[in-house]
């Protein structure tokens, strides 16, 4: 179901939530930018299959992505974790599944972490990818100016545009210990693909465990 949501300070956000809309649920925070596109099927599924075995789950826009009006560049780390906060309190969340970058922005609730990624980590990724298209098209560049450049002038990085105060704060995004249970459901890292994939056998493997973890 499509519904929708107010982050601090923005505007309307769309969300999508399954199963019963009446009490606590799990706020899925996914993964960011190319890695995001290559699991969003899988991840809806895997909320598809939660919905079957009882686990009613809401996977919010952030601030600045898929339909939002407000822009990417006005993002930092902060917006972020100050609107994924305000989505768990607006839908009565009690628990979390922060996938991949998603968990450095995780509210403070228990829950689960799907290979959990730092921000810099995520950053390094995409300023690799930039680079090797770089010397591809014949004009070399380097990961160290980049970030130079990026954390004055901001970036556009995987056809995302990340402002300045964003590249900044991912540049030194390391992952906070916290109390999510990280969780390995198997199959292939569908992230690394080189398109978008699904694993329907990964998916109901994942459900399960977050299914079993909330009721244990």
């Amino acid at each position: 179901m499509l519904t929708t949501w107010q982050p601090p300070g923005g505007s309307e956000e769309l969300a999508i939530r399954f199963g019963d809309d009446t009490g606590p649920c799990l706020l899925v925070l996914p993964a960011w930018f190319d890695e995001g596109n290559k699991t969003r099927h899988f991840t809806i599924e895997t909320m598809r299959l939660l919905a079957g075995r009882g686990v009613p789950s809401v996977l919010p826009d952030l601030p600045g992505c898929n339909e939002s009006l407000t822009g990417l560049t006005e993002q930092t780390l902060a917006t972020w974790r100050e609107a994924a906060a305000a989505a768990a309190a607006q839908f009565g969340c009690s628990q979390v599944l922060a996938i991949r970058a998603g968990a450095n922005i995780a509210p403070g609730l228990p829950g689960f972490a799907y290979a959990p990624l730092a921000g810099k980590s995520a950053l390094r990724a995409l300023l690799r990818a930039r680079t090797l298209a770089a010397k591809e098209a014949g004009h070399p560049e380097t990961t160290e100016a980049l970030l130079q450049t990026g954390k004055v002038e901001g970036l556009e990085l995987a056809g995302y545009h990340l402002g300045a105060a964003m590249v900044a704060e991912l540049a030194e995004a390391v992952l906070a210990p916290s109390a999510l249970v990280p969780l390995d459901p198997g199959g292939p890292l569908l992230w690394l693909r080189a398109e978008p994939e699904h694993n329907p056998e990964q998916a109901a493997a994942l459900a399960d465990l977050i299914a079993e973890g909330m009721t244990a």
